[in-house]
């Protein structure tokens, strides 16, 4: 199997430990799964891996680093929303669905030792399943990092090294390290291994429900479900199992909207953006390494954006937590932007919203 750069199209074998082409650009997996069909589907098997038929996956793995990811049920919240329980994982948050795949991968080619910078849930999940894998962690954190998140990663064995500034500065330090150290970086946005998981979000979707809602609320930051959500849908499309797009709404920070700014301008490139705190911390990322792809799949896909507004993101969180449903500030954005949304554009039945986080991992 082959990664392509997205920037010069050379051709690399996955077995690199490289991060990046040499030309700087990111790699994109040359893999194209066969079309989707529910006998494909091996359902003695619960977990995300039921779906591996539609995931690049170089062999059995996986069978070693599965926890039971996936499989996250969806529930009525109101006659208009439907919440998709993505945070009823092992490490309580959705990015287990990438965590598994790429550590699958790395075990396939014999990673032994991995770096990675994360606002926190993915280095919660690359850490917890790193260390089931027996592969050495260190996770790269934003200083403010919500300190039951720097908990959960320290439990698992993985160091963790507070970093001041921004999380995109933070990103930098770690990514320093890579190249100066030569170490695998098992980053939630640089590898397309990772997007093979969260894919598993809109098979299970289509599998519990037999349809694709009208309407899939997206948080986007790095954009690694925004990506997953994508190719899948586009994988559905192409196999004749759904005869169009759903509306995707997409969703930032007030406070950090590089990508919302960009669509505003109708530019090709995120925005410059002066970012504050907020406390949707996990998708505050003003400079997404993958802007001009997530850019170009909103444009292709008529895919909307909107921002969360910062002072409704407590209230938006209490309406939930009222109903039962306890989450983290960044999840409880998601149900803001999306009440933001309705207010622009009028209500908006038959939607699914994702639960990316336990609030048990943002008290702060």
């Amino acid at each position: 199997m082959n990664y392509v750069c997205t920037r010069c199209g050379k051709r690399v074998p996955t077995t690199t430990k490289e991060p990046c082409c040499e030309c700087g650009g990111l790699f994109e997996l040359d893999f194209t799964p066969p079309k989707f069909d529910e006998k494909l589907i091996d359902k003695t098997e619960w977990s995300q891996f039921r779906y591996r038929r539609f995931m690049a996956l170089e062999d059995d793995s996986w069978k070693e680093v599965t926890m039971g990811e996936g499989m996250t049920p969806i529930i009525h919240f109101d006659n208009q929303v439907m919440l998709k329980m993505d945070y009823y994982m092992p490490t309580l948050s959705f990015k287990d669905r990438g965590a598994a795949t790429l550590v699958a991968h790395m075990k396939s080619i014999g990673v032994k030792d991995c770096v990675q910078d994360s606002s926190g849930n993915a280095g919660n999940a690359v850490a917890a399943y790193a260390a089931r894998a027996g592969i050495g962690c260190e996770i790269f954190v934003k200083e403010g990092t919500s300190p039951s998140k720097i908990r959960m990663i320290k439990s698992h064995g993985a160091k963790v090294t507070e970093v001041p500034g921004s999380r995109d500065h933070c990103a930098d330090v770690c990514r320093s390290k890579v190249r100066d150290q030569h170490l695998y970086y098992a980053n939630h946005v640089f590898n397309p291994f990772f997007y093979e998981g969260m894919k598993a979000y809109i098979y299970e979707t289509y599998e519990q429900l037999g349809r694709i809602p009208a309407n899939i609320v997206v948080p986007v930051g790095n954009g690694t479900l925004y990506i997953g959500v994508v190719k899948a849908l586009e994988h559905l499309l192409d196999s004749g199992i759904i005869d169009q797009f759903p509306q995707i709404i997409a969703l930032q920070s007030e406070n950090c909207d590089p990508l919302y700014e960009a669509i505003e301008q109708h530019a090709n490139k995120p925005a410059d953006v002066n970012v504050t705190e907020t406390m949707a911390e996990g998708i505050a990322i003003g400079k997404p390494s993958r802007g001009e792809e997530l850019l170009e799949m909103a444009y292709r896909h008529n895919i909307r954006f909107v921002t969360a507004p910062e002072d409704k993101i407590l209230d938006a969180r209490a309406k939930l937590a009222a109903k039962g449903i306890y989450c983290e500030h960044t999840t409880a954005a998601n149900y803001a932007a999306y009440l933001h949304y309705c207010e622009i554009y009028g209500p908006t039945p038959d939607t699914l919203i994702t639960m990316c986080g336990a609030g048990i991992k943002s008290d702060h």
